[in-house]
């Protein structure tokens, strides 16, 4: 691949250039291979920090592996807006947004501000930093390389697994934030603690009357209670279990409150279509490997038996003959031209 500059005198062979922009590079291979395990371990210890006790026992690891992800995901943001043609318009693009996303939360609560430290709000900036599975499809597609191009059903099948993962990671978080997030740990313990006080401000003797304390979460939505048996996305991984279920067509949980019952319908029907995609690239693979493929074997009687005009214009693109002589030959018959090249 021909390395292109531009106007602001890149210097084209250099490292970081060459990580970015040269896509048949070994600098870029590498890049992207350490960009793309960044995202696959990041988004994994995202999940497992939503499980209680992972997240008291981890919790110093969990944060070193998200600081160093955002490092990497920084380093790959400046360079890309550095070494864009149009700064403003990469920042814009749909890429820009989703690059800036993956560093952009983490660094909210890096801050350390008390406006970004609330259990809520921590919630929604997990959901967020789960779009960072997104720049996995975005490297994917950036890799024309020409092995890539020789072999499109490996191509095809790396972009349909990186759309598959990001839709399995973007979905089950937002399962958990829509209705995980109801029977959560956090809000059982404030639920529970609101009516606490709500029972002491009313002098209400909780020993004799323990059920004015116990706390059941509500939709906020309908306003029906969730029960104990009905509360499944109680973490990620779990959101994720039924997220897989759910795309291949099976479940054996389900969303009882009117916004994961939403979520659901979306999961659904991202479900339908990667699976429709999935039998056309399995389906055309088979009939390459197995099969006689039609559109081959139309155009193979015409490589068999190539026309006149075939013949000729592979000879005036090898320079063996000129234009003019070619179209003397194709006016000539068959007769005039065995009789003209015989002694050839």
């Amino acid at each position: 691949m021909q390395i292109e500059v531009n106007n602001k005198n890149f210097n084209t062979n250099g490292i970081f250039y060459k990580s970015i922009k040269d896509f048949s590079s070994t600098e870029f291979n590498i890049w992207t291979a350490i960009i793309n395990i960044a995202i696959c371990i990041s988004c994994f210890s995202m999940a497992l920090e939503t499980v209680d006790e992972y997240y008291e026992k981890y919790n110093f690891l969990f944060k070193s592996i998200e600081y160093i992800a955002v490092g990497l995901f920084s380093i790959d943001y400046i360079l890309n807006l550095y070494f864009s043609d149009d700064r403003r318009k990469y920042a814009l693009s749909f890429w820009g947004i989703v690059d800036l996303l993956s560093i952009l939360p983490t660094l909210l609560q890096f801050v350390n501000l008390t406006s970004f430290q609330s259990s809520k709000l921590i919630r929604s900036l997990r959901v967020i930093r789960s779009l960072r599975v997104l720049k996995m499809v975005k490297l994917v597609f950036m890799n024309n390389s020409e092995e890539n191009k020789a072999n499109p059903v490996l191509t095809n099948l790396k972009i349909y697994f990186a759309i598959f993962f990001s839709v399995i990671m973007i979905c089950s978080s937002l399962m958990y934030l829509v209705e995980g997030s109801l029977y959560s740990t956090e809000a059982m313990k404030q639920g529970e603690q609101d009516l606490i006080e709500l029972a002491t401000a009313q002098n209400i003797d909780t020993v004799k009357n323990p059920e004015s304390i116990k706390f059941v979460p509500v939709d906020p939505i309908s306003g029906v209670e969730i029960a104990d048996d009905k509360r499944y996305f109680t973490s990620i991984p779990t959101a994720m279990w039924w997220c897989v279920l759910a795309v291949t067509g099976y479940g054996d949980m389900f969303p009882v409150t009117v916004g994961g019952r939403v979520v659901a319908c979306m999961t659904f029907l991202l479900g339908l279509t990667l699976f429709g995609v999935l039998i056309i690239i399995v389906g055309n693979s088979i009939v390459k490997l197995f099969f006689i493929d039609p559109e081959e074997s139309k155009s193979e009687p015409s490589l068999r038996n190539p026309s006149r005009d075939m013949i000729l214009s592979s000879m005036v693109k090898r320079n063996w003959i000129t234009q003019e002589k070619a179209h003397e030959i194709e006016i000539m018959s068959e007769k005039d031209i065995i009789e003209k090249f015989k002694n050839v």
